[in-house]
């Protein structure tokens, strides 16, 4: 029996975003994009899903309104 890591996809915006390192944690997965896209600073994370044989991450902006 061979042990394969599952791959992850972070999605963003309908973008497939790679995983800059398999021993990140989502959310310093996240820190890391966040230097390309600022609004991802206060993305929040759904997942994962398998879809296939991957997990899939997806960041949500938060939405609300100023004032």
């Amino acid at each position: 029996m061979t042990i394969t890591p599952a791959v992850r996809i972070f999605s963003y915006s309908g973008l497939n975003l790679p995983d800059p390192n398999p021993r990140f944690s989502p959310d310093e997965v996240k820190a890391a994009y966040a230097a390309q896209y600022p609004e991802l600073a206060t993305a929040a994370i759904n997942g994962p899903e398998a879809v296939g044989d991957k997990l899939r991450y997806e960041f949500v902006r938060a939405i609300g309104a100023k004032g």
